[in-house]
């Protein structure tokens, strides 16, 4: 086969080599507020251990564990890293996930709790290869969590290669590629090591025999004073031998593999910690998949979560390993021999325990050379492979450049930094004040979904809770927020979060349609305002004489949001009245003008005959300070990090445009009024949230006879999910003919202003939404 690098160029293939198949798996341990391991169950809110794709538990009850689908570039799959530890963190009550390779604070070896599954055949094979791993490694070491970075080149990309090559067999050609990668990945591995060691340390609740062998750094913590990591060390998460498994062809791999199988070494293919991983298509058969499909993909296990980042792994860090990977593919070698695979096992340990101790050599062909010179080689090569492929991406050139810093400055690494904090604060303190950052840190934007805030926001709120409960994803059109749900063979397709299979189409058209809307409801004997139906802007005006001197509303008969809708206060004129008309034919074809119902303005959600959500929406508006205009105070409040555009935050960032000028006209006020200290000033009539309004969650606070009337509305229209409209004067009488009226029902209401209302408890619409779809 022709160089790799140059068929790459001539066929101009460099676009393959930062868009290939993604994924993460990351394990932390829960602790309490005090640094112990959690003793409590894996949260309910994930559902089965054994079906959710997303969150589960490795070996511990108390040790979670997260996944992210395959996806095509490093920034899609940090970011849905980043999105589960924050959906985890977020249903943690008085505990943390524990950032440190290392465990926290441990009980006696019996009390750590095991994963439990449910009785089934699968679950009953998942405890008893845990029960088998408590007897053989011991539950603290089971306990030793890190990061697996899974990588694949595209099928697109390993086809035009193909087509270059000599090889009579795609699978086999596949193979060779990722076996090449594998096999320098075991001589040059402990560069990862050095790089990434992110725990040196240990607590003193850890095994003695360990402890014996390191220094005591601050009370209670011990630590290789000169290592980088100790889960990588001779103590870390380790077969019991090393095994000298043929990484030459899929056959000799998966022979080899067997034959400890056969011998009792290992259990099945899953007890080879090696410290990467051939992996299949179907890895619940593992061997047999590769033996038949071949290899489908790699798995690199020796990476430390890095307590010095949220999510446990940097986007830095996602870019080296990528880079590395390249380097293992496009460096000469031959076949991996014995000598090669037991000098990169002891460079492996050597960097673990003393990675960074001046001057220390390591293995090289035999001979012995200085780990800073020989590291240095590596990047310089790791250049030149970039440059001969043309990346110009900035973010490999600088993870470079940082990377021949830290052999030049050991106090650069990450090992360094952790050890130094322990040092400073002790085990315990150290690791558990950043987990409660990091907890605070999940908690200050907690209703956007990381990687997917181009969405709406319910429809981001909806698939936080889709992954919570393990159903699969897929944004079918991410402009129209289309996107679809998966779980268990059974498929949803639905838009904007509240758009779904309950309601029917004619449903949606009755809703989207005032008109009908309102002589539907009228047959229903539900109480709606009076008025007229207009598709000619003269016929409107020529009835100015029947609205002049009451208050009066004029909105598009199909739109939604809010738009086009002006509110003319009891004495307006001739000219309002023509503004108000233009607007809303602006919006649509026909318009209403109806009295307005006087009283407060309440959002009724209703789900399947239940309102499950009640908001008073309060128009924008602003608090006066006796100094600012009101041009200055709406630019503070849309500060607010709860308010946005586009429906990507829980409320909208205020407009001071023609409708807000309008309203402020009729007060006799302008944008550069200054208000009185406490004074409110209303910038709209209408309390739409869409329009700059604040919400109030009211959903305890209404009479039932008031929800009746909701689901009574919802029904005549046979809506599933609406939003109704009800203008209410006193919350607290009973419904009668004239202190109630329904301006609109709604066929795709928002559910993010009922989960993060301005005021009041989240109502958890976008899990109630998935309990009608029947997730």
């Amino acid at each position: 086969m022709k160089n790799l690098i140059n068929i790459i160029n001539d066929k101009k293939l460099n676009r393959f080599l930062t868009k290939c198949n993604f994924g993460i798996e990351k394990e932390n341990v829960r602790v309490d507020s005090n640094g112990h391991l959690a003793m409590t169950k894996h949260p309910e809110a994930f559902g089965d251990k054994l079906k959710n794709p997303y969150i589960t538990t490795d070996f511990s009850e108390s040790q979670v564990e997260m996944i992210t689908p395959s996806l095509d570039t490093i920034e899609e799959t940090y970011n849905f890293l980043e999105g589960l530890h924050d959906i985890i963190s977020l249903e943690l009550k008085d505990e943390y996930l524990w950032p440190q390779s290392t465990p926290p604070s441990l009980p006696d070896e019996g009390d750590i709790p095991v994963s439990e599954f449910e009785k089934t055949c699968e679950g009953k094979r998942a405890q008893k290869y845990r029960d088998y791993l408590s007897e053989k490694y011991g539950k603290q070491k089971q306990l030793l969590s890190g990061i697996h970075y899974n990588f694949s080149f595209k099928d697109e990309f390993l086809n035009l290669l193909y087509k270059e090559s000599k090889s009579s067999d795609f699978k086999l050609f596949k193979d060779d590629i990722y076996l090449k990668i594998s096999r320098n990945f075991f001589k040059y591995r402990w560069i990862l090591i050095y790089l990434f060691g992110a725990n040196p340390s240990i607590h003193s609740s850890y095994s003695q025999k360990c402890i014996n062998i390191l220094d005591e750094v601050a009370p209670d913590s011990f630590s290789y004073t000169s290592g980088n990591s100790f889960r990588n060390g001779m103590c870390g998460y380790k077969n019991k031998e090393e095994f000298s498994i043929s990484y030459d062809s899929r056959a000799e791999y998966v022979e080899d593999i067997k034959k400890l199988i056969n011998e009792k070494k290992l259990i099945n293919e899953k007890e080879y910690y090696s410290p990467i991983r051939l992996k299949a298509k179907d890895n619940q058969n593992l061997l047999k998949s590769i033996e038949e499909e071949g290899i489908e993909y790699l798995e690199v296990r020796l990476l430390d979560l890095n307590p010095t980042v949220k999510t446990g792994i940097s986007i830095d860090q996602l870019y080296f390993v990528h880079m590395f990977l390249l380097f293992c593919l496009f460096t000469d070698e031959d076949n991996l021999t014995d000598k090669e695979i037991d000098e990169g096992n002891k460079n492996h340990e050597l960097v673990a325990h003393h990675g960074r101790k001046v001057d220390l050599k390591l293995f090289n062909g035999g001979e012995f050379k200085f780990l800073k010179d020989l590291g240095l080689d590596i990047i310089s090569k790791m250049e030149k492979i970039l440059d001969d492929l043309k990346i110009s991406n900035l973010n490999y050139t600088n993870i470079l450049k940082e990377a021949v810093k830290s052999f030049h400055n050991t106090e650069l690494l990450m090992s360094y930094k952790v050890e130094h904090g322990i040092r400073k604060e002790g085990f315990i303190d150290f690791n558990l004040n950043l987990a409660k950052k990091y907890y605070k840190e999940s908690h200050i934007d907690n209703f956007s979904l990381k990687g997917y805030e181009d969405l709406e926001l319910s429809t981001q709120i909806l698939l936080k809770d889709a992954i919570k409960r393990g159903i699969k994803f897929e944004i079918l059109d991410r402009k129209e927020n289309f996107i679809s749900l998966t779980k268990g063979g059974k498929t949803e397709y639905i838009v904007q979060a509240t758009k779904t299979s309950l309601d029917s189409y004619s449903t949606v058209l009755i809703m989207e349609n005032k008109l009908v809307t309102k002589k539907i409801l009228e047959k229903n004997k539900i109480k709606v305002p009076k008025g007229g139906y207009y598709t000619s802007p003269q016929d409107a005006i020529d009835d100015f004489y029947k609205y002049c001197g009451s208050k009066t509303v004029v909105k598009p008969n199909s739109t939604n949001f809010g738009l086009g809708i002006t509110i003319l206060p009891k004495e307006f004129t001739l000219k309002d009245y023509q503004n108000a008309l233009n607007f809303a034919f602006g919006e649509d074809k026909s318009i209403l003008i109806e009295e307005f119902i006087e009283g407060k303005e309440y959002r009724i959600f209703v789900l399947e005959d239940k309102v499950v959500g009640i908001l008073h929406r309060v128009p924008a508006n602003v608090v006066g300070d006796g100094e600012h205009s009101i041009r200055t105070l709406v630019k503070e409040k849309n500060k607010d990090i709860l308010r946005g555009t586009g429906y990507k935050k829980p409320l909208q960032k205020i407009n001071l445009e023609e409708a807000e000028e309008t309203f402020l006209a009729g007060q006799n006020l302008n944008f550069d009024y200054i208000p009185k200290k406490n004074e409110i000033i209303y910038l709209r009539e209408n309390s739409n949230i869409s329009t700059g309004g604040d919400s109030i969650d009211f959903t305890d606070d209404i009479l039932d006879e008031y929800k009746q009337i909701a689901i009574d509305s919802a029904r005549a229209a046979d809506a599933a999910i609406c939003g109704v409209d009800m203008m209410i004067k006193d919350i607290k009488e009973l419904p009668n003919n004239d202190n109630h009226g329904i301006i609109e029902i709604n066929f795709n209401p928002a559910i993010h202003i009922h989960c993060y209302p301005y005021k009041g408890k989240n109502r958890r619409l976008g899990e109630k939404i998935l309990d009608s779809l029947g997730f």
